[in-house]
């Protein structure tokens, strides 16, 4: 089995609990959740999905540099929402971030995510 390193920037918010911003295993990179907090406040950023999108993938960003890549080595991401009437915005700011091949992916609606975030977003990175 790989050995497991953690990856961790103060350029995205601290974990919430016990977990890592990510982790290697191998040539794969795999990314906790990030929801939109300012990694310097540790707040809720305001101005709703579109806002809250883009810090989500500011925050990825920032972890996948650390681990040495980039959202472009992105092969899957699961998005969480509050509300899936924010499936169309959500979709223009991720194509903002990625090229065909477009990552594989789910979008699942739940029910809360932590601290009242209205999105949530993980990755894997491959080699």
């Amino acid at each position: 089995m790989a050995e497991l390193e953690q990856i961790q920037t103060p350029l995205a918010p601290a974990a919430l609990g016990p977990y890592s911003q990510a982790i290697r295993s191998g040539s794969m990179v795999f990314m906790s959740g990030q929801i939109p907090l300012n990694p310097e406040t540790m707040a809720l950023v305001d101005g709703g999905i579109e806002a809250q999108t883009r810090q989500v993938f500011r925050n990825l960003a920032a972890v996948a540099t650390a681990a040495g890549s980039d959202l472009c080595h992105a092969v899957k991401i699961t998005i969480y929402l509050t509300d899936l009437n924010d499936f169309t915005a959500v979709n223009s700011i991720m194509a903002e971030h990625f090229k065909e091949p477009y990552p594989a992916r789910a979008t699942i609606q739940v029910s809360a995510l932590p601290k009242g975030s209205m999105v949530e977003i993980d990755a894997i990175l491959g080699p």
